[in-house]
């Protein structure tokens, strides 16, 4: 079994990936191969409505002068996707939501081809919005037929700086429950 984790983050090692090694770590410990992919440093674009998935159904993103076909093979290959975000302006950052629409277009073109797999989202924030992070990372799993696993709270951690939410003990409890829960669901699923 195998899951691979997207960090929407601009910041390669900051705190959403704090969060996400967390339930790494712990899906890890149960035997599950995982892998982390930073969305930083790759400028992602937007979909621009083409609908070339649609006519093509190759699995595979018309527009190929970026990084988004390189992950939507991720997720193919993967039992279980984490989507994880920091919150911008009270939603997502942007190199997300260029992955979110583009990757849920492919899939939505070639028969939701993610659907039954486990997803989970991770947040990671200041203060405020987080909830409308999580709000978008769920909509991609559940419009996608995806079998969507939580933890003991919302899946977010608080922080500002750089490692901030290793401080935020309850944040970093969820990441963890987040983990067992997610092998426990690839588990029961592969039968």
């Amino acid at each position: 079994m195998k899951v691979v984790a997207f960090n929407g983050s601009a910041r390669r090692k900051g705190n959403t990936q704090h969060l996400v090694d967390h339930a790494l770590r712990e899906l890890a410990a149960r035997g599950v191969e995982t892998e982390s992919v930073s969305l930083a440093g790759h400028p992602l674009r937007g979909c621009v409505a083409c609908l070339k998935c649609f006519t093509n159904q190759d699995k595979r993103c018309a527009v190929d002068v970026d990084f988004v076909n390189d992950c939507v093979e991720k997720m193919l290959g993967a039992d279980g996707i984490i989507l994880a975000s920091p919150t911008y302006f009270a939603n997502v950052s942007a190199e997300m939501k260029a992955l979110i629409d583009r990757a849920g277009m492919v899939a939505k073109a070639n028969g939701d081809m993610f659907a039954r797999k486990v997803g989970a989202a991770v947040v990671a924030v200041r203060r405020g919005g987080a909830i409308q992070v999580f709000n978008a990372l769920n909509a991609f799993f559940l419009i996608g037929q995806m079998v969507v696993v939580g933890s003991s709270y919302w899946n977010m951690g608080i922080g500002l700086n750089r490692g901030d939410v290793d401080d935020d003990t309850e944040g970093l409890q969820t990441m963890q429950t987040l983990g067992r829960n997610m092998a426990w669901a690839l588990e029961r699923l592969r039968g």
